[in-house]
């Protein structure tokens, strides 16, 4: 190759790259009030973005992928646990996290700075991020229950139970979160259907549930879950 060469070469490149990173760059700019929900971007969100910060959550905790990895990731928190879930969270982590080697400290914050944080983390999981955090990604937990039906050799209901991220919140053999009732013998006290119907809309069976609608799943993973954990004696 000669000097010509290389150097056009390398001009083309140059340029060519220059060109792409300017478009590429406009057009995010052109859709990130889309992307963002700027317009649902009120008073109340900014308030908890700002508690976001005084409190340091970044340094343990990860959102829209920045912060710490200590710590759960934010971003779509509301989606995972629900509005009650992270209240108790925040309210009590000493109880939320007893059984749990990750350890979140008593901050005592009000109950009106709570309520801000909450409408800032269901701001931020609502945005257009691509499907970020993978472990919150319905895709890749589909995918995850096929996989587990047929690498581990375990029921459509028990991979139902893992992939969506049952464990988190409870516990089977010891292992898992503490900050839903353990569920090894649940099928002694609770029948299939109800506990279908818990999963599907916990507060028409016990109004005082902190457990959120299991709204993402479909008919048939509610059948096959609820039936796991009916056999559960």
């Amino acid at each position: 190759m000669t000097k010509k060469a290389a150097f056009w070469i390398f001009l083309f490149g140059t340029l060519s790259s220059a060109a792409l990173f300017l478009v590429l760059t406009w057009d995010m700019h052109r859709q990130v009030d889309v992307l963002s929900r700027a317009d649902k971007l009120s008073d109340t969100v900014i308030a908890g973005k700002k508690s976001f910060e005084k409190h340091n959550c970044n340094d343990c905790h990860t959102i829209l992928g920045f912060g710490g990895y200590y710590a759960p990731d934010l971003t779509r928190v509301v989606q995972r646990v629900g509005e009650d879930g992270v209240r108790y969270r925040i309210k009590h982590p000493e109880l939320a996290f007893a059984a749990s080697v990750r350890k979140m400290p008593q901050q005592h914050i009000p109950a009106a700075e709570i309520e801000n944080l909450l409408a800032f983390f269901s701001w931020v999981g609502e945005i257009d991020n691509g499907d970020w955090p993978p472990q919150d990604s319905k895709k890749r937990l589909t995918r995850g229950e096929k996989r587990l039906v047929a690498m581990a050799g375990v029921s459509p209901g028990a991979a139902v139970f893992k992939s969506k991220g049952c464990m988190n919140c409870h516990a089977l053999g010891g292992s898992g979160g503490s900050f839903g009732p353990a569920l090894d013998t649940v099928g002694r006290t609770l029948s299939t259907e109800q506990i279908g119907q818990y999963i599907k809309e916990p507060k028409s069976v016990n109004p005082q549930a902190l457990m959120p609608p299991q709204t993402d799943l479909t008919d048939r993973e509610l059948e096959e879950v609820a039936k796991f954990l009916g056999n559960l004696k």
